[in-house]
């Protein structure tokens, strides 16, 4: 095994119950020896990604907790300092997709559960955690976002504010710790995991699989960018075209995009472009 720069080190993922944070959980573990703690709100599915890494299953624990509350992150920080845990890398990979749907759809609890989520809750990690991870020889901030925070799309509102908060504040905290600290922003396109929970894809998932993106493949893209301490990165067919678009044209390209939505005549995308009478 080639040696990498964080192989041994203590890893926090947050999301690590399934998707890309189970990948990024289990490669990190089986292929770069790490000890990684696993935050989600699932213990059972915590537990069965403790299980499935067999033999190495020592080197996964687990806490179970809503990132999107703060004082669930003053507690974590609590903790790692009360058992001694010195935090390496924190890899910020929560996140949800709101339903498709016009913004005067959602309702206040909507927007505020999703930005909480995908926003909020990386501003807490990293606020009570960054402390802690600058007393490490190997400091180092990872934050996931989406291809949403470069484009946005009709029936992503919420999604994409969120996501794009997330990716100017890491820029942001990227340049003030320069030199200090590794800040690291992965924009990932349509992803065949479990983020369309939220959605009726009953009659889309062949489309969707057309121009979504393997989730093992993700999670090595993820992986190389953190090994390489890739500034930022943008992977997936889709996320291509929307950040290539969005820095040349991107009224037009948002514009193009939202067409070919609508054109889908998808049931996930039908509330998006109902006439309300307006």
């Amino acid at each position: 095994m080639i040696k990498c720069w964080f192989d041994y080190k203590t890893v926090i993922v947050t999301g690590a119950s399934a998707g890309m944070g189970k990948g990024i959980v289990e490669k990190l573990i089986k292929e770069h020896n790490c000890t990684v703690i696993g935050i989600a709100r699932n213990a059972e599915r915590l537990e069965n990604v403790k299980e499935e890494l067999g033999d190495k299953g020592y080197k996964f624990s687990y806490r179970t907790f809503d990132v999107s509350v703060e004082s669930n992150w003053i507690d974590f920080a609590q903790y790692l300092k009360k058992e001694g845990i010195q935090p390496d890398i924190l890899i910020n990979n929560a996140g949800i997709l709101p339903r498709f749907d016009k913004f005067g759809h959602y309702t206040i609890g909507d927007i505020e559960r999703g930005m909480n989520i995908n926003f909020y809750s990386a501003i807490y990690s990293m606020h009570y955690l960054l402390p802690l991870i600058l007393e490490s020889a190997s400091p180092t901030i990872f934050n996931i976002a989406s291809s949403a925070a470069l484009c946005a799309l009709a029936g992503t509102s919420v999604y994409s504010a969120s996501k794009a908060a997330l990716k100017s504040m890491t820029e942001a905290v990227r340049e003030e710790y320069r030199g200090r600290c590794y800040v690291g922003l992965f924009c990932p396109g349509f992803t065949k995991t479990s983020i369309f929970r939220e959605q009726d894809v009953s009659k889309g998932k062949k489309a969707l699989d057309m121009v979504s993106t393997d989730c093992d493949y993700m999670v090595e893209k993820i992986i190389e960018a953190l090994w390489k301490k890739k500034s930022e990165s943008v992977v997936g067919i889709d996320a291509k075209f929307m950040g290539e678009g969005g820095k040349v044209a991107g009224v037009l390209t948002s514009w193009f995009c939202s067409k070919v939505l609508k054109m889908s005549r998808l049931p996930m995308f039908e509330q998006v472009f109902v006439d309300d009478g307006e």
